[in-house]
């Protein structure tokens, strides 16, 4: 059971948070005044969560006190029954609101998918995910930039790098990182035989240039510039447009060729290899820490498999939470919520569990 102590002594910061959002010095530091947002944005969800919470156990107990009344007590019990069997969801509201918010959760996303195993069948496969994900965006009004692609032939793309614009992205895809594989009968084999192939996807947050304020020395990079390729039509062909930049000291690398304008490429392609330096160093820090997030994020390896898309059974399963859907068609339509809810859903019991273990050692 929570404590109402515990509840109130977070909630007593919700006064002072809130005389700060009118503070003319945190209005005018756009880093603090977007941190204050967050943190009361969080502590106005706790509360709400709170309330209800300790309503249902008033209720039970008012309804309890009614027990020993013939004349309400039949009524009374089926009361406490609807009411008890509502506290386990409310508990877990509140325990989820007690947990401190990851700012990174509301930031866009940057996407990259490149074909693994099994040739131009992986390339489609690849090209596939692509569009999952951006059909996804689109329902939800989230724009879709491309970066950079590698497309083939037939469709496909040996690798597409796509920041995804909306609020929370980065959050609703952070654990889409891994590998992916797909089972199914390629259009370039003639026998029919079943064939499996794969993709790999790593998603990571954003770099945001007011809270991630770090220059990258220019002793530290290494930018190549040369004719765009592929996405983006004909006209890019034609111009030394496109930006590689390579981090000399981590060896990271980022590229962008999906603007006309070399200079508007080399500061998208700047603010990718940011986001990849500052996921990295997360990363590090997340596993020397132990965070269980790792788990379920992936680390994005080509043999680490986290989810087969089954063509023939129209099957998904996600293994990592071992989540079998049998309407894969409508998954690669871009019906994911049920897949990314489930994933969401058991990272954050992950998270409750961490922190009631952390709380019961203390």
């Amino acid at each position: 059971m929570v404590e109402k102590s515990q509840i109130k002594s977070v909630l007593d910061r919700l006064t002072a948070v809130e005389a700060a959002m009118g503070d003319p010095a945190v209005l005018a530091d756009a880093k603090r005044y977007r941190e204050t947002v967050r943190e009361h944005t969080a502590l106005r969800k706790l509360e709400a969560a709170a309330k209800r919470y300790f309503k249902l156990l008033d209720d039970i107990e008012g309804n309890e006190s009614l027990l020993e009344d013939p004349d309400f007590a039949e009524e009374a019990k089926a009361e406490i029954a609807q009411l008890k069997a509502e506290i386990p969801h409310a508990e877990r509201a509140v325990l989820a609101g007690l947990l401190p918010p990851d700012p990174l959760e509301g930031r866009n996303a940057v996407f990259e998918v490149r074909a693994g195993t099994g040739g131009d069948e992986a390339a489609l496969f690849a090209g596939d995910l692509f569009r999952m994900y951006s059909r996804y965006c689109e329902a939800k009004g989230w724009k879709v930039n491309v970066m950079s692609a590698s497309p083939t032939s037939l469709d496909g793309y040996k690798e597409v790098l796509f920041t995804v614009v909306g609020d929370g992205a980065y959050g609703t895809f952070r654990f889409e990182s891994g590998g992916h594989r797909v089972q199914r009968v390629p259009v370039t084999e003639a026998q029919g035989r079943i064939h499996t192939s794969a993709a790999t996807v790593i998603v990571f947050p954003e770099a945001d240039e007011t809270d991630d304020d770090f220059e990258i020395p220019d002793k530290d990079l290494r930018i190549d510039i040369f004719c765009a390729g592929g996405h983006g039509g004909q006209g890019v062909n034609t111009t030394y447009s496109a930006i590689r930049m390579t981090h000399l000291p981590t060896g990271l690398v980022a590229q962008c060729q999906d603007e006309r304008s070399q200079q508007r490429n080399k500061e998208k392609c700047l603010a990718t290899l940011k986001a990849r330096i500052l996921d990295q160093k997360r990363r590090e820090e997340e596993a020397k820490a132990g965070a269980s997030r790792l788990s379920l994020r992936g680390s994005g390896d080509r043999s680490e498999r986290i989810r087969t898309y089954n063509f023939p059974q129209n099957r998904l399963t996600d293994h990592r939470v071992d989540l079998t859907l049998y309407s894969l068609d409508r998954v690669m339509e871009g019906e994911l919520e049920g897949v990314l809810s489930a994933l969401h859903e058991k990272d954050l019991t992950e998270s409750i569990s961490l922190a009631l273990r952390a709380n019961a050692k203390a």
